[in-house]
């Protein structure tokens, strides 16, 4: 058993001090799959890898009715954890687009207004998402550690207890179906890829 596995066990029979335990062990990787993952988003995005780790790492931990059964448990989570931290803010993002609030003024000249584009894009993706994870959710699962945490296809097939030629297999279809649901939504650029 690692010393990962070890320490969520003990988190699991209420152990709360072995959280401290935990980040200094997982910390790097999370902050790897968080790199990852940010590398993706357009420059002056306001939520920088650190800050979603630790947002992360809080849900993660701070949820006691959490069981993990294992490593390979606890970062899938993450993956999850992390698609979610980065819709809220997409959603947080697109409401201050759209007024968030805010009364209306006339612009000057001096005046310059920069939107970022790709926040429709991550709220299609998520819909999208959500629309797989009720019809296959083991593919939904495999696309949250793909394209959230960034696994490679043989750490997706081990997350998943599955072979990578499965991974591959399940990798192509679920990337084809989020293709043709995203392009209904209209986020998908006319050669097939998303945009980005």
């Amino acid at each position: 058993m690692s010393q990962v596995t070890q320490i969520l066990e003990q988190i699991r029979h209420g152990n709360r001090s072995a959280a401290s335990e935990l980040l200094p062990l997982v910390y790097g990787e999370l902050r790897r799959l968080a790199a990852h993952r940010m590398s993706q988003e357009k420059p002056g995005m306001t939520l920088q890898p650190t800050a979603l780790v630790h947002e992360v790492y809080l849900r993660l931990v701070g949820d006691a009715a959490v069981e993990w059964d294992g490593r390979s448990h606890f970062f899938a989570a993450a993956a999850e954890s992390m698609r979610r931290v980065l819709v809220e803010n997409a959603r947080r993002r697109n409401s201050l687009k759209h007024g968030g609030g805010a009364r209306r003024r006339e612009l000057g000249d001096e005046d310059a207004v920069v939107f970022d584009d790709d926040v429709d894009e991550l709220l299609d993706l998520d819909a999208a998402l959500t629309k797989l994870a009720a019809v296959e959710p083991e593919l939904a699962r495999l696309v949250e550690l793909r394209y959230f945490a960034g696994l490679t296809v043989d750490e997706a097939a081990a997350a998943l207890g599955v072979s990578s030629r499965t991974v591959k297999r399940n990798w192509a279809y679920a990337r084809a179906w989020l293709g043709r649901e995203m392009s209904r939504a209209g986020s998908i650029a006319p050669a097939g890829r998303p945009r980005g």
